[in-house]
């Protein structure tokens, strides 16, 4: 079964039988997987379900243009300029609310911090946005219609997978991120892109002390 939606495909009205099997993969995936994560309660089949889906999504999706490189010089700038602004305030709003957890790895667990600043964005950012933002755009269009409505899409399933870390914090902020990896994704299509964009400020909420809330040891040894 191939994965994409040709641009042919995505014109032509879908079938209500298609659209009904795209819903039905739709919940089993964006809902059906962080609920079974939740219940099995293990942090390895995490990981294995993530890459394994990833891997999976990737063999149907690979081959997309490159974008233009005056088109990316623009986005990169686009990008380091929202987190320029961005990251200050998530910075403050962490040390206002979170004074105890403020730079608590990089102070008490330098080396694993490192290590998370290099691995992150290698070993959990990539299998993340090629399912959230790769696929559910390319797979789901028939579904979902509009750009839209596959960023709204896109955002709450994304918030909803970190439902897995019992706390209302990471699915907070998680559905606000994914909102503007969506719509920057819905621009240019661009899955490097919104890795690179996602890898920020992941690694900002590790480092200020926010990564308390995205730990399944934390959320599942209680």
């Amino acid at each position: 079964m191939s994965i994409d939606t040709t641009s042919e495909q995505a014109r032509r009205p879908a079938s209500g039988l298609l659209l009904a099997r795209l819903a039905l993969e739709f919940a089993a995936i964006f809902i059906g997987g962080p609920l079974a994560i939740l219940a099995i309660h293990r942090g390895g089949i995490l990981f294995l379900v993530l890459w394994l889906g990833a891997l999976i999504a990737w063999a149907g999706t690979r081959g997309r243009p490159a974008l233009p490189k005056p088109a990316l010089r623009r986005e990169i700038r686009g990008i380091l300029i929202r987190f320029a602004v961005l990251a200050p305030a998530i910075t403050l709003v962490t040390w206002a609310a979170f004074p105890h957890l403020f730079l608590s790895l990089p102070r008490q667990r330098p080396l694993f911090w490192a290590l998370i600043m290099v691995l992150y964005p290698l070993l959990s950012v990539w299998p993340q946005e090629m399912l959230y933002r790769s696929l559910l755009f390319h797979r789901y269009r028939a579904l979902f219609r509009s750009d839209v409505a596959l960023i709204v899409a896109s955002a709450i399933a994304f918030g909803f997978a970190h439902i897995i870390f019992l706390n209302w914090i990471a699915i907070a902020m998680t559905a606000a991120g994914g909102l503007l990896f969506a719509r920057d994704y819905a621009r240019h299509r661009s899955l490097p892109l919104t890795c690179l964009e996602h890898s920020l400020y992941g690694c900002l909420i590790f480092t200020v002390g926010l990564g308390r809330f995205f730990y399944t040891g934390a959320a599942w040894h209680h």
